[in-house]
């Protein structure tokens, strides 16, 4: 990923076609950034002195998606995110310190606001009253909780009159995030008060003491973006000093070349810290950091497809291969990391990572039915099973096996991925008008244009990133001037556009955004093609390995998958608990183990790639579920070869890569691949045979 020049726009050349001579109005720009240069008169931005957003994050509800991400959010109502609370002990609201109204109880840390974060999303984008209610019940009790000095949530200290100690604050860091989505929904009034109070409260810490244990020093940086969340609804400037206060007490992520730690989920989650700080120093150095910790770990350890690295809890030095794992937590991190990072630099390579992740990396850690899901998952995985693969991995334990029950980060963290995602689908823009940043069935409600503006209803339909045709029609009362972004992915070359059936003779550049300004009206309609082109991607520091993509898809070996159905609970992380009486037989957990050959390795010839290698279209899943090895839509036929020596390890893993090119002596075979989000088992990271 490259670095932006803070911000600037750069503009291409623009070719005319008969539909612009005709319409005056119509005006195309093709731009690497979108001027954050102006104030958007209906959506809340940043408040001055804060840098300016690229693009503003609409309100929960303005989006209401379709297709596959809606299967998914239902997938997640009625499967593990909906029915969490009766499963996990951590959520047993008998003697929580969450749910108590006083802070007080014998369990209560991150995981009820992990969870919630997630939950209460899911239940306003799908206006589900169940979920809806069951948020509010929650975050009663945590205004309750507030005492007369603003602190708030689980009380740890030894009396509320001991000021001597300070609570862990990075659960309540998760809570905020929950009270500003709910505002969000509701605009309760309680919001900003209670924010404030906890605020002045954090002022009162002195720094020696602020922010000292290993989670919340990593993590201020979420604590920071709510800071300036406040301040742009109240514009109290004592909240930029509180900012300044926390940054300090944060854990450096701009150091040159190294990170104050490399656990996966940190540093999926606090590479942003610095951009975030940018908002208000406006110091290009701070965001340059963000890029730079972005790349940091990516050349050192994610030389492999699905837009993560390799850190089975951390990264470490020598475990660089694509068998090495990412927990599920870390990838619902990098993409939330990936969205706010569109809305702060304007640079479309966030949205091509935030959908690396959720296409490639995320579908395969979760099963089809959402009842399960597991702690770990690696590009190159052929076994899913509850043994103990340490020091493959690094922790000891059954973590590869799809389990409710067990790892109880990721059992809750996970809520957030696709709601956060769906939030995400569309954003408003500096100039009044609307961007198309994460491109998905669904349909958009926002309000754009001059003056008072206008109400506009956008329908977008599209089997994306399975197809490259993206429909999208206009509904809005009166004739309306105002722009409407289409993001251009840096993989595409060749993209176009028509207008009312008419095509646009013009130049897209990949990594850009088509401006398309015009006085829209009703009926008006927009077709983006995206052309998808087979490439190979060599991954020189992994072994002269290949990955082949298709678009914004990375394809995988298809695996014959067998699983073996078990009581998760004979099987968990040794911090595991769940409520009594939780009936098993609803929510199985599985072991999954290959039923055919996985060790095949690429034949590769100069020809180009479209002579060797076949794709096949079949028809879209009836359920609109995309992600199994059944239903998937698109397949890849391919020759390969066996590699015998090529096996499982000692620690019962996928072996390390042999070194491309390979010689073998095996037959040529047809093998077929599939995208690697519907491939629970994959090899995704290939060596090259001769």
């Amino acid at each position: 990923m490259k670095y932006p020049i803070a911000l600037l726009l750069f503009f291409f050349a623009q070719s005319s076609s008969s539909l612009l001579a005709q319409n005056k109005d119509l005006k195309i720009t093709n731009t690497k950034r979108v001027s954050n240069i102006g104030t958007n008169n209906f959506y809340r931005g940043n408040k001055t002195p804060l840098e300016p957003l690229g693009f503003i994050k609409l309100p929960i509800g303005s989006i209401r998606p379709n297709g596959w991400i809606l299967k998914y959010l239902q997938l997640q109502r009625d499967g593990l995110t909906g029915h969490l609370g009766e499963i996990s002990a951590w959520l047993d609201k008998n003697n929580n310190a969450w749910y108590s109204g006083n802070g007080k109880g014998d369990h209560g840390w991150e995981e009820v606001p992990y969870w919630l974060k997630g939950y209460g999303d899911l239940g306003y984008i799908l206006k589900d009253e169940k979920i809806i209610a069951e948020t509010k019940l929650w975050l009663d009790k945590v205004f309750e909780s507030q005492r007369h000095d603003g602190y708030f949530g689980p009380a740890v200290l030894p009396s509320d009159n001991d000021s001597s100690t300070i609570p862990d604050l990075w659960p309540n860091m998760l809570m905020l995030w929950c009270m500003q989505s709910y505002y969000e929904f509701s605009h309760d009034a309680r919001v900003i008060p209670f924010m404030t109070s906890y605020f002045k409260w954090e002022m009162s810490v002195p720094e020696s003491k602020l922010l000292k244990t290993y989670w919340e020093n990593s993590r201020g940086g979420d604590n920071l973006y709510s800071v300036y969340w406040l301040y742009n609804h109240t514009g109290e400037k004592w909240l930029l000093e509180l900012a300044e206060k926390i940054h300090r007490c944060t854990a450096n992520w701009s150091e040159p070349n190294n990170l104050p730690n490399w656990h996966n989920v940190n540093i999926a989650q606090c590479f942003r810290e610095p951009a975030t700080y940018f908002m208000q120093t406006k110091d290009s150095a701070s965001l340059k950091a963000t890029y730079h910790d972005f790349d940091l770990v990516r050349s050192l350890y994610g030389q492999v497809p699905g837009g993560m690295f390799g850190a089975d809890e951390n990264a470490r030095k020598g475990y660089d291969d694509p068998r090495q794992a990412v927990e599920t937590c870390g990838m619902v991190e990098q993409m939330s990391s990936d969205e706010l990072l569109m809305g702060i630099t304007g640079d479309p390579a966030w949205a091509d990572n935030c959908e690396d992740v959720a296409f490639n990396t995320y579908p395969a850690a979760v099963m089809p039915d959402f009842r399960s899901l597991r702690y770990l998952t690696a590009p190159n995985m052929v076994v899913s099973d509850r043994k103990d693969h340490s020091p493959g991995i690094q922790n000891k334990g059954p973590f590869l096996m799809m389990n409710p029950f067990s790892s109880r980060c990721c059992q809750h963290n996970h809520a957030q991925g696709w709601p956060y995602y769906a939030e995400h689908l569309w954003m408003a823009t500096p100039d009044n008008g609307i961007a198309d940043m994460l491109y998905n069935s669904c349909e958009v409600t926002a309000k754009v244009g001059k003056g008072k503006g206008s109400i506009v209803r956008v329908k977008q339909r599209t089997d994306y990133p399975f197809d490259d045709h993206i429909k999208i029609e206009i509904s809005i009362a009166r004739p309306t001037m105002f722009p409407l972004y289409l993001r251009i992915p840096g993989w595409c070359e060749g993209a176009s556009i028509s207008i009312n059936g008419k095509p646009i003779e013009m130049h897209a550049e990949p990594d850009s955004y088509l401006r398309i300004e015009n006085k829209w009206k009703q009926g008006d309609r927009i077709e983006l093609k995206l052309p998808m082109q087979l490439s190979l991607r060599t991954w020189a520091k992994n072994k002269n390995s290949v990955s082949l993509d298709y678009g914004p898809l990375t394809f995988s070996l298809k695996i014959k998958e067998a699983y073996r159905e078990m009581d998760g609970r004979q099987s968990v992380a040794s911090d595991s608990k769940w409520q009594p009486g939780v009936d098993q037989t609803k929510w199985p957990s599985y072991e999954i183990f290959p039923a055919s050959m996985w060790n095949y390795g690429l034949c590769l010839n100069k020809e180009p790639l479209s002579e060797q290698f076949q794709i096949v279209k079949r028809p879209w899943p009836a359920n609109d579920y995309p992600f199994s090895q059944d239903a998937v839509p698109l397949l890849i036929k391919a020759k390969g070869k066996i590699i015998p020596q090529w096996m499982l390890d000692k620690y019962g893993l996928c072996g390390l890569l042999p070194k491309s090119p390979v010689l073998v002596n095996t037959q040529e075979e047809e093998i077929e691949l599939i995208p690697m989000g519907a491939a629970r088992l994959r090899i995704s990271s290939f060596p090259v045979v001769e």
